[in-house]
């Protein structure tokens, strides 16, 4: 609760470049999941999985559009970061 709370302090403190830069990590990262989920395929299961990522990263990114308090984008963020790295990390492991 310590690590959270000194990050979410930093990341207050510099909101406009960390929520900007935090916009190309979530992407990218959604992005590289995306292209994880359809090396497996096009089915009913990896398109609701593509489904989620892409939702999670638009929600990240229309909360810094929006302007919103700091502590909710950065909850957000962790949120995005978290679902994209499951995401991926489930699609690597099915892939081999």
């Amino acid at each position: 609760m310590k690590i959270y709370k000194s990050l979410l302090d930093d990341f207050s403190q510099l909101y406009l470049g960390y929520a900007s830069v935090a916009i190309i990590l979530s992407s990218c990262l959604g992005g590289a999941a995306a292209m994880l989920i359809l090396l497996n395929g096009h089915g009913l299961v990896e398109m609701i999985q593509l489904f989620l990522v892409v939702s999670v990263c638009m929600i990240y990114n229309s909360t810094v559009l929006l302007q919103m308090k700091p502590k909710f984008v950065f909850n957000a963020l962790l949120v995005s970061l978290a679902v994209s790295s499951i995401v991926a990390l489930a699609n690597i492991a099915m892939l081999y």
